[in-house]
């Protein structure tokens, strides 16, 4: 594993990358209010190992990236989806796969959409199509919606890993056990590295995905690979079938028993779909 700081257009953007820069390139955006360290080395390790030079990033307001004063973040989701095309670029990168999860893979569905010739493919796990009336679509679970209603004292260490945690258990797999001694240890060290999780809140702004991508889903024409997970209470499982609806030729994979996570029990069935998805679409560097 490596790490550079990428310092562009007045932002700077904290990266690790694993595997051989001389091999075909995907990049992992994460969700919201998530630091890279939320797709655990390992799994970006079997990643690599299959071949894959692997980037994850710090999106702003999180780890060690540019953070804003609290309730005053200083971009959009554009620049969200343009941070994706500045972490390439600072690695000198033309094209790549993307891997988003969650309102990463919103932000995938845009910079898929907005700059097709520099996605060679996109794999979305556990999100929601962009641009769509889901109204119509299942509810959020009540239990996490009712954690959600509260808020917590992100600047305080002990009831931010606690209110994490709780949402952890209730966004976790219904076929695996829920580890919370290790979701506990993770998200103090995350705590940690951050400096606090205060900044993070300022990431609400990126759910404005904003008028230019409304009902334009149909435009994609970048190879894409759905993943969700059955017992999602987040985005149930039907916002996953929609978006691979609205995309031609796109795979649908469920996770069965899988939540709101990237569980490491569904790691070899997640890292081989992504893997069989951007096989053979070598990239031009």
């Amino acid at each position: 594993m490596s790490t550079l700081v990428i310092r562009t257009d007045g932002v700077e953007l904290a990266t690790q990358t694993f595997g051989n820069s001389t091999q075909p390139p995907l990049i992992l955006i994460m969700g919201g209010m998530a630091s890279m360290l939320w797709w655990p080395e390992e799994f970006c390790q079997g990643l690599a190992k299959r071949g894959r030079f692997v980037i994850r990033y710090d999106q702003r307001d999180t780890g060690l990236s540019t953070k804003y004063p609290p309730g005053q973040p200083g971009y959009t989701f554009d620049d969200a989806v343009d941070d994706v095309f500045r972490v390439l670029d600072g690695y000198g990168i033309s094209e790549a796969h993307i891997v988003g999860f969650s309102l990463g893979g919103m932000v995938g569905q845009v910079a898929a959409l907005k700059n097709p010739e520099r996605v060679l493919s996109l794999t979305a796990i556990s999100t929601s199509p962009v641009g769509v009336h889901t109204s119509g679509l299942p509810a959020s679970g009540e239990d996490w919606m009712e954690h959600m209603s509260v808020e917590a004292d992100w600047s305080d260490r002990a009831d931010a890993v606690a209110y994490l945690v709780e949402d952890a258990r209730l966004t976790a797999s219904k076929a695996h056990s829920f580890d919370e001694a290790g979701t506990r240890a993770f998200l103090e060290r995350d705590f940690d590295r951050s400096g606090g999780y205060l900044n993070t809140t300022n990431h609400i702004v990126l759910f404005d995905v904003g008028e230019p991508w409304q009902g334009r889903l149909n435009e994609m024409k970048v190879p894409l690979l759905v993943i969700h997970g059955t017992t999602d209470p987040v985005f149930a499982v039907e916002h996953g079938e929609v978006l691979a609806r609205a995309v031609t030729n796109a795979k649908f994979v469920k996770i069965e028993g899988g939540g709101h996570e990237i569980h490491a029990g569904d790691w070899e069935q997640i890292i081989a779909a992504i893997d069989e998805h951007a096989g053979g679409r070598a990239s031009a560097k």
